[in-house]
């Protein structure tokens, strides 16, 4: 069957839509950032394309140092006057702001399947869950608010490429709402678009958001390291955080430093194997690129037999394709579980490492084929990777310890309970983990082992939305937890002596989970 690209789905027509819904943010050659309360074409725009297909989109214009450092300071002007503005108006502005959010959800996401290559399913609920999520705070707001205040200067937030709306847009909104002004720094590997249109709806309701994009290593020591900030927010992988954490370990400046770690799943004494297959399938969303993902299977050997028997299927059932290949022009945008790798070099690097892993002795239990994908006819496929599953990946591969953000399944056979623990507290500290274990008070006893902050009995743990708390454990965070009123607590000053929920140099303080 050969397929065609969805009419009106065109990487032109999605960029001349957003010309037309904002012209300000969007010109005919460029993309502009904002600070200050406008727009400007400063910065050297940067060649980009997509992942879907490798044709070229608009890439984030690079600012440097010394516009950078302007940007902070209009953000501190805008920070003295926000702070002051009464909460009900807050509210009313933050509604108003999502309202055009609402009204334009389907280009934003349309923008999200262009730039980071999400199937329209993922896309639209990436969009939804920043506007659901946010339109939850305003409702709530008073009474996290209740005898807090605003931080002494702007929040800034420097995040990773996979979730612009439901994990950044949605913190800055929040942040502001909490009466902070914000910056922002567009990821330089795809999302500048999508964020570039969510900030222009935005700002018209007169919220005080700061757009940037540029140079990590230009921007970082404005973003980072000003002393005009009341916070710094990153969410990204380990190595970038450390530096991050590093900049700010003098300064006592407050921080939300969210990074990886290798989520795993326990399979032990259990058989609930139905409950197992359609959630190995699931586990897939995305291409596993996300920081809630389980890439890891710690198994009890004597029923690998029986993991195997549910967990091939599932994963020869996992669908993958480009995100608006449709067989007719009236046809539904396809079902797919994930579409292609943020780029070629991330493909083509995560293929390297499975092979050198497989050559340093893991046994290759699933190697699917880019062939069987869907795809359109002739269309470049350099950033997709098929799903894989490797027995045992050995000690000297990054697969033992660290997370592959990519279709790569590793599982790992044990025998005793000492073992199971000691297999998925691998990377020192996760964000999330699963025991699949069907007496209940023995994986609530092993789950006090477990170095993630939220583990799940016989089912998956995620982010989670409104009320529910975030954080991670060792080193898969740093700085105050998030989620709930935390979110709002992290950025607010609260009672001289308070101890917030958090990993710091000086104390490690963890909620109800």
């Amino acid at each position: 069957m050969s397929l065609i690209l969805k009419p009106g789905t065109s990487w032109n027509d999605v960029y001349s839509r957003c010309v037309s819904v904002a012209p300000e943010a969007f010109h005919d050659d460029r993309l502009l950032n904002h600070f200050g309360g406008e727009w400007s074409r400063s910065g050297e725009p940067m060649p980009a394309t997509s992942p879907v297909d490798g044709s070229t989109t608009a890439g984030p214009p690079f600012l440097d140092f010394d516009v950078a450092g302007r940007t902070v300071v209009a953000a501190v002007d805008q920070h003295i006057e926000w702070r002051t503005v009464p909460l009900a108006e807050r509210k009313a502005r933050v509604s108003e702001a999502l309202d055009a959010l609402t009204e334009h959800r389907d280009l934003l996401s349309l923008l999200l399947v262009w730039e980071i290559g999400k199937p329209w399913r993922l896309a639209t609920a990436d969009v939804d869950r920043c506007i659901e999520g946010v339109r939850w705070y305003v409702d709530e707001i008073d009474s996290m608010l209740a005898g807090r205040s605003p931080l002494h200067g702007p929040v800034s937030n420097i995040a990773s490429w996979n979730y612009p709306m439901s994990v950044l847009m949605h913190a800055m909104l929040v942040q502001a709402l909490a009466g902070n002004a914000v910056i922002a720094k567009a990821p330089t590997d795809g999302g500048v678009s999508c964020l570039t249109l969510a900030t222009a709806l935005v700002v018209r309701s007169g919220l005080p958001l700061t757009l940037v994009s540029g140079s990590g290593s230009e921007l970082a020591p404005v973003l980072v390291g000003s002393s005009f900030l009341g916070c710094v927010s990153f969410v990204g992988g380990r190595d970038v955080g450390s530096a991050i954490a590093t900049r700010l370990v003098d300064s006592n400046r407050r921080h939300v430093l969210e990074q990886e770690g290798l989520n795993c799943w326990g399979i032990w004494e259990t058989d609930s194997w139905d409950m197992l297959g359609t959630q190995i399938r699931k586990a897939f969303d995305y291409g596993k690129q996300r920081c809630t993902a389980y890439p890891r299977y710690v198994v009890q050997r004597s029923l690998f037999d029986e993991f195997l028997s549910v967990y091939l299927p599932a994963v020869r059932d996992v669908k993958f394709g480009h995100p608006l290949a449709v067989a007719t022009p009236g046809d539904e945008l396809p079902e797919l579980d994930f579409g292609p790798l943020i780029n070629d070099a991330k493909a083509k690097e995560l293929g390297d490492v499975v092979d050198e892993a497989i050559r340093a002795g893991g046994v290759p239990l699933y190697r699917g084929s880019v062939d069987s994908g869907r795809f359109l006819p002739g269309q470049q496929t350099a950033a997709y990777l098929a799903p894989v599953a490797i027995l045992d990946p050995p000690r000297s591969s990054v697969l033992h310890h660290a997370e592959p953000f990519g279709p790569v399944d590793t599982i790992v056979l044990v025998d005793t309970e000492a073992e199971l623990l000691a297999a998925m507290n691998a990377s020192n500290g996760a964000l999330v983990a699963s025991l699949a274990c069907d007496d209940e008070a023995t994986a609530r006893r092993l789950s006090a082992d477990l170095q993630a902050f939220k583990v799940g009995i016989n089912k998956p743990r995620s982010r989670g939305d409104r009320d529910e708390v975030f954080g991670g454990r060792g080193a898969s965070w740093r700085g105050a937890f998030v989620g709930g009123a935390l979110l709002v607590h992290a950025v607010t000053e609260g009672p001289p002596d308070e101890r917030p929920y958090g990993n710091f140099p000086s104390y490690s303080l963890y909620p109800p989970t």
